[in-house]
């Protein structure tokens, strides 16, 4: 029987979210801060917004729908500084801090299956680290990392490594490595580096910087040109924003854009769609991999993402 197709994006917003980007903003403005290992200067913060705190009147939590009002008040006063944050960072873009996507995994690999997947960026000065894990439960389970130099025209990596591990199969590892003039290929071959040359993981954040930094490139219509060294290829790749599109996660619903590649999924190859969100500093809320054998894996957003404190700025 042929594979189930994974599920179309919801249509629009539930009933009982008012203004989707208020909502997203909302979940962002007030980002947790991550864990410790995320970054170890960083304080934590609990789970919940402060904004989705039911507010106390003499000491006493006050009825829902005045609790509602609350936060939608404080939504839209968020949106507005979140606003203006994005702003400012399209003019001089800062990297960052340390952050963490979590993910609910959905798919058919062979059947139906379920599972969770992460998003890591981790940053220590003008050095970077970018982790993406994918399981499902013992059967099946993939890391790719990217580390590399933050540059004025985005990620430079230095060095890929991927790992994926079958249930009863040998595990499978692969590298690549990127020098000033030449890229080693996963099959041990050397070809002439390109420009602004990603990898497999690198290639989301680089996204990201490129939207925060040309917010116009994110408009229905337009296209990017990324050149991608993965496995034992390296070629340049298009994305297209072929739609703009809300969509529901458990803390509100998200505009974003869905951006999707040029080229047919060929067997073997993993060809990912991405959903940008420019009210969650471009990150991929969405995202949607085809391997050309009817296998796919859908990444939603389970939680607002985690992030890092910011250092104070210096006085």
């Amino acid at each position: 029987a042929a594979a189930a197709a994974p599920p179309a994006p919801g249509p629009g917003p539930p009933a009982s979210v008012a203004d989707p980007a208020a909502a997203a903003s909302t979940a962002v403005e007030a980002l947790p801060t991550a864990p410790a290992a995320l970054a170890a200067a960083s304080t934590t913060t609990p789970d919940l917004p402060p904004a989705a705190v039911a507010p106390v009147v003499s000491g006493m939590p006050v009825g829902p729908a005045v609790a509602q009002a609350a936060v939608a008040q404080a939504a839209v006063a968020q949106a507005a500084v979140f606003a203006a944050a994005a702003a400012a960072s399209a003019a001089s873009f800062d990297w960052p801090p340390s952050t963490r996507l979590s993910y609910v995994l959905t798919g058919d690999y062979r059947g139906p299956v379920n599972g969770s997947a992460s998003v890591e960026w981790l940053r220590q000065g003008t050095r970077y680290q970018v982790h993406l894990e994918t399981s499902v439960g013992p059967v099946l389970s993939r890391h790719i990392s990217s580390e590399g130099e933050l540059t004025a025209q985005g990620l430079a990596p230095q060095r890929f490594d991927g790992e994926q591990k079958v249930l009863f199969r040998a595990a499978r590892r692969w590298h690549l490595r990127f020098g000033p003039e030449r890229v080693v290929l996963a099959d041990g071959r050397e070809v002439a580096t390109v420009a602004g040359v990603q990898d497999e993981a690198s290639q989301f954040v680089q996204l990201t910087w490129l939207f925060t930094t040309q917010p116009e490139q994110l408009k229905v219509g337009r296209s990017v040109d990324l050149p991608l060294a993965i496995g034992r290829k390296l070629e340049r790749w298009t994305y297209d924003v072929v739609a703009e599109e809300t969509l529901r996660f458990p803390f509100g619903a998200v505009p974003t854009f869905h951006i999707k590649p040029r080229r047919e999924a060929h067997s073997g190859d993993l060809t990912p769609e991405i959903w940008i969100a420019p009210t969650l500093q471009y990150l991929p809320v969405r995202i949607l991999i085809r391997d050309g054998k009817q296998n796919w894996i859908d990444l939603s957003l389970e939680k607002p993402p985690l992030q890092a404190a910011r250092p104070p700025a210096a006085r």
